[in-house]
């Protein structure tokens, strides 16, 4: 995969994606990043990318020539650019499985109040990592880049590394515990001692889902549910325990 950002701070996403997992699907080959600089095409000696908004407003907006210049520089026929943004769908790990097919992406970093509106012309998405504001859209893009990265292929070395994890089915992750069994007098459950797969499973299972109906329980009646309820998988997956 080629992942391209337009951006005016390249550093900003280079740097953290040069260590551990992505780094080292870099060196690899299986992950090429490039960067576009919407200050290299400005037209003034100053390289101005930024002018205060038509209305009026607080703070500066990104210009569309520059932004549109960087991008076409690295647009390929079958790239996929993505403008990151607040206003666009929210990423989750189904839409990190849609990328990870991709070959060519583009990632368009807004910065100050955000980019000119006619830009938005030019990308296939809108995608936002959550509601909130940031200073720009780079951690935004090194989220993303991340995420869809642990999911080409041969970037993990366990296959199930990424099936049996978080938002995968729809559930958050189950706790996961190491030795000792005992630490500072709490124990790792019973059922993840037993060598019962079938219990381990159960119990992973079921606590998953009392996870999932405590911390998000905006997911629990998500399509991943197949339209049974979060009541009856959880005390089927009790009974298995």
């Amino acid at each position: 995969m080629r992942i391209d950002v337009v951006t005016l701070f390249p550093s900003m996403v280079d740097a953290p994606l040069s260590e551990s997992i992505v780094g080292r699907a870099r060196e690899a080959g299986r992950l090429k990043l490039g960067f576009s600089n919407p200050r290299d095409f400005a037209e003034d000696r100053h390289r101005t990318v930024d002018d205060k908004p038509y209305g009026g407003g607080t703070g500066m907006l990104m210009m569309a020539e520059p932004v549109y210049r960087a991008l076409k520089k690295v647009k390929k026929r079958d790239s996929y650019v993505i403008l990151l943004t607040p206003k666009g769908r929210r990423f989750d790990q189904r839409m990190a499985l849609e990328l990870a097919a991709k070959k060519n992406i583009v990632l368009i970093c807004g910065h100050y109040e955000g980019i000119d509106e006619r830009v938005n012309n030019f990308a296939d998405l809108e995608l936002s990592i959550g509601d909130y504001v940031l200073t720009g859209g780079e951690p935004a893009a090194v989220a993303i880049i991340d995420a869809v990265t642990r999911l080409l292929p041969g970037v993990l070395k366990q296959a199930d590394a990424v099936i049996n994890e978080t938002f995968t089915e729809g559930l958050l992750e189950a706790p996961h515990y190491t030795r000792p069994g005992v630490w500072r007098r709490m124990k790792v459950p019973e059922a993840l001692l037993s060598g019962d797969h079938k219990r381990i499973s159960g119990w992973r299972r079921s606590a998953a889902m009392e996870l999932t109906g405590k911390n998000r329980p905006d997911l629990i009646n998500r399509e991943a549910y197949n339209g049974g309820s979060y009541e009856d998988d959880r005390n089927a997956a009790r009974d298995e325990e």
